[in-house]
């Protein structure tokens, strides 16, 4: 009897709205840097330490980032560079402000354009995707981020993984050794 009256009451506050599953549980966040395709299959996602960086997303990935709570989308591709979607005006149907920061050629891939990427990361009112196409622009400027705030060149290194770096590791390696040269 004192099961059914537990059960009965469990059953209650779920349709009353009292108790809810907590989605947190299942969000994508083991790392600053996400697949696209496990944020969609998770339907959620948390940022870690306010931010997240990922390959081009979808219009489907782009709902999951707005109903996770994420505020600002920063798309470091070129208005070259196929989307697929009309990605501003999508995020911006979601609610989230959309802001274009594109980075092209292993050129831009230095401390001011680092150091602008974070002023607008830190700008925004809430969690913040970054992304390019496959999230190796973003690794590579927060590498670049984290010398800047004192780092050294293996923190940063493994900061700019974290966050996607892959195949810019060499150029990201060759500013931080021109910066200690200069130095």
């Amino acid at each position: 009897m004192a099961y059914l009256k537990f059960t009965s009451i469990v059953l209650m506050l779920v349709l009353s709205g009292q108790v809810t599953a907590n989605d947190d549980e299942h969000a994508v966040a083991d790392s600053l840097h996400v697949d696209i395709g496990d944020v969609k299959a998770a339907r959620s996602v948390r940022p870690v330490d306010g931010v997240t960086s990922a390959g081009q997303p979808d219009r489907e990935a782009l709902e999951v980032f707005a109903n996770s709570g994420y505020a600002a989308v920063i798309d470091l591709r070129g208005a070259e560079e196929s989307r697929g979607i009309d990605e501003a005006g999508v995020v911006e149907d979601l609610g989230m402000s959309y802001v274009p920061f594109p980075i092209a050629g292993t050129e831009a891939i230095n401390f001011e354009n680092a150091a602008t990427l974070q002023r607008l990361i830190d700008s925004q009112d809430g969690p913040v995707l970054v992304h390019c196409g496959s999230g190796n622009r973003v690794g590579a400027l927060l590498a670049l981020a984290e010398a800047l705030r004192g780092a050294d060149d293996d923190a940063a290194i493994a900061a700019g993984k974290e966050g996607g770096l892959t195949r810019l590791e060499p150029v990201v390696r060759e500013r931080l050794s021109d910066r200690a040269k200069s130095n």
